[in-house]
């Protein structure tokens, strides 16, 4: 593996940080070690990175037992410097140029696999909730975000924080913050501190529908400040809902847990595909 420097890396590639692609690169090997440890044992895993940049988090993978390092990068100029990890790295680095919005990566290598990754902030949420929609097929996620993201994936309900990703995040995963990370040790350094926090699928999810549980979580957050009966309204059956589940009308979605949104993401899609089986059942005139 090359000994490089990063910081002359990064001048001999001229990989200045681009704000569009969300770069904020993290030079310190003591924390990028730091990170790994945190994602646990890797030994005979393929660990994902998403925008390795200079490869920085990339080294210290490498340094791990992992069997193989996938690393996605969007932005070209990495490439090349990236490709002096892989040709020293004994052949367990694997660079994939591409978005990773739009790649499936559990179809890179098959299990055990894992994720570990600085994400670009202005990505990160979506790239995650994709991720836990199937979140089984990881052995786990250690993810950096903004804190405030972070405290958000972790509230607890009746908190401020608490909210969307909060009850889908904890629905699917065990959420645990590790460690904050200061804006000074970023080049450049961002507007906001970060936090790592590691995500493991959680054995026991509340059973219910993955579609009808965004739905319900989406109509209850979208007007937070309003009771369930109202919030839930534009679902089209929320008096109902909330007598089968037994939740008050008159509680906010904040107050709600995460076994109660799958309760009521059930009672939506029964009430739903009893809606269809009546329409289907429904005798035609001769």
């Amino acid at each position: 593996m090359t000994n490089a420097p990063l910081r002359d890396i990064i001048q001999r590639y001229e990989l200045g940080a681009r704000k569009s692609l969300g770069q904020h690169f993290l030079l310190d090997l003591n924390l990028t070690a730091r990170i790994v440890r945190a994602a646990g044992d890797l030994t005979g895993v393929t660990v994902i990175e998403i925008g390795p940049g200079p490869g920085g988090l990339t080294r210290a993978l490498l340094d791990s037992p992992a069997r193989e390092v996938v690393a996605i990068e969007r932005d070209h100029r990495c490439i090349a410097a990236l490709g002096e990890l892989r040709d020293n790295g004994g052949g367990r680095l694997r660079i994939i140029e591409g978005d990773a919005m739009a790649i499936d990566v559990t179809a890179l290598t098959p299990a055990p696999r894992a994720i570990v990754a600085n994400l670009p902030y202005n990505i990160s949420t979506a790239l995650l909730v994709g991720w836990l929609a199937r979140i089984e097929a990881f052995d786990s996620l250690t993810l950096m975000f903004q804190k405030e993201v972070a405290d958000r994936l972790a509230a607890k309900p009746g908190t401020k924080a608490y909210g969307r990703l909060s009850v889908v995040c904890q629905w699917r995963a065990e959420v645990r913050p590790q460690f904050n990370l200061p804006a000074r040790a970023f080049t450049p350094p961002p507007k906001v501190m970060s936090t790592v926090v590691r995500l493991t699928p959680r054995l026991d999810p509340p059973p219910a529908p993955w579609a009808a549980f965004e739905r319900v979580t989406a109509a209850a957050f979208g007007q937070r400040r309003k009771m369930l009966r109202a919030s839930l309204r534009t679902l089209g059956c929320a008096e109902h809902l909330l007598e089968v589940t037994g939740i008050t009308p008159t509680a906010r979605a904040e107050e709600i847990d995460v076994a109660g949104f799958a309760a009521l993401a059930r009672a939506l899609a029964d009430a739903e595909s009893g809606s269809a089986a009546s329409i289907n059942t429904k005798p035609v005139d001769a």
